[in-house]
């Protein structure tokens, strides 16, 4: 009933792209959905955000370079990652975008490492 499943992430080098997936059950259907990402010892910060109409935002530090998008029927959201750096190492994770909803509920995530 409650269910993220992210996949996609990897190793790359810098400059290197990746796309992230996020298959999400049903019951994520009419929320916003967004991506967040967490470093060792930093912060969990939301890096993108998606509406089910499509409305779109992006933190200032990943403008220019990710790309967040849904398939509705599919229920899967993705972040095409493009021109990554060594900051973006992180664990990424999908969720609604308003936390709480589902109460404290998050995936596995999906481990992005950006080195050479």
């Amino acid at each position: 009933q409650v269910q993220l499943v992210e996949s996609g992430g990897g190793l790359v080098q810098p400059g290197g792209s990746l796309r992230l997936s996020c298959e999400a059950s049903d019951i994520f259907s009419i929320y916003t959905m967004g991506w967040y990402r967490q470093a060792p010892g930093k912060q969990r910060e939301l890096v993108a955000f998606i509406s089910r109409a499509g409305r779109i935002n992006y933190t200032d530090s990943v403008k220019g370079r990710f790309t967040i998008s849904r398939d509705n029927v599919k229920n899967t959201v993705y972040l095409q990652m493009n021109s990554l750096k060594s900051e973006d190492t992180a664990d990424y994770y999908c969720n609604t975008a308003q936390i709480g909803v589902f109460g404290n509920y998050w995936g596995q995530g999906t481990q992005v490492t950006v080195a050479s």
